[in-house]
């Protein structure tokens, strides 16, 4: 069930940024992490959820570099400094259980998380998309106007 309210989109960041803190730590990701100052009308739990499957998957796929968390417009967007993802896999990355090159080197790879933060997203009245360069990184956009 879901449960829609304003709910402030910079205390939901830092939240997600503090649960991965050991890790940007550990792997000496440098973060940056930008004000919104924006309210949003969404279910905190749900789009925690994406936020942190999406810093999740940023963390796995990046050895060294930074993660960027700022609004452009209406759009949330995640950038990582990573490996990126292959041209021919970026059209497939929300469909259940597709891991793609990079998913199948890493055996932890499921191809669930990002088929939920669609199925999540949509069920909001938000949007989710990538976009990737390999050897660059990937930004993923979610839509929460």
């Amino acid at each position: 069930d879901y449960v829609l309210r304003d709910t402030d989109l910079d205390g939901l960041l830092r939240q997600a940024v503090r649960k991965f803190a050991r890790m940007f730590i550990l792997k000496k990701i440098a973060l940056d992490l930008r004000e919104t100052g924006r309210t949003v009308l969404t279910d905190e739990k749900w789009l925690s959820f994406v936020v942190e499957q999406v810093l999740s998957n940023a963390l796995k796929y990046t050895a060294s570099g930074s993660v960027t968390i700022a609004m452009d417009g209406d759009d949330l967007c995640i950038r990582d400094t990573g490996m990126g993802i292959a041209a021919e896999d970026l059209p497939r990355i929300f469909e259940q259980g597709f891991t793609g090159v990079n998913g199948r080197r890493d055996r932890r790879a499921s191809g669930i998380g990002l088929y939920l933060c669609r199925r999540i997203c949509g069920n909001l009245g938000h949007t989710i998309r990538a976009s990737s360069v390999p050897n660059q990184g990937t930004e993923i956009r979610i839509g929460l106007g």
